[in-house]
């Protein structure tokens, strides 16, 4: 089962705060919802320096972005 990051209507750095402490929990894959191209790059673009796989889906006007270890 997946972990879930909801970021959605949060502004930067709180999507990443929150991404930053599920990969910290190590239970991998981590799903984080996010409302912004803003947030959603700069969620990958981290999760991807601390070494994630970040695979990118558009849901409407919303992203899901999904980790792997």
């Amino acid at each position: 089962m997946s972990q879930v990051v909801d970021a959605r209507g949060l502004s930067c750095p709180q999507p990443v705060l929150l991404t930053k402490q599920a990969v910290d929990n190590g239970e991998f894959p981590i799903e984080v919802l996010v409302e912004t191209v803003t947030s959603r790059e700069n969620v990958r673009r981290v999760a991807e320096n601390w070494g994630c796989k970040v695979q990118v889906e558009e849901m409407g006007e919303e992203f899901k972005l999904t980790l792997f270890r």
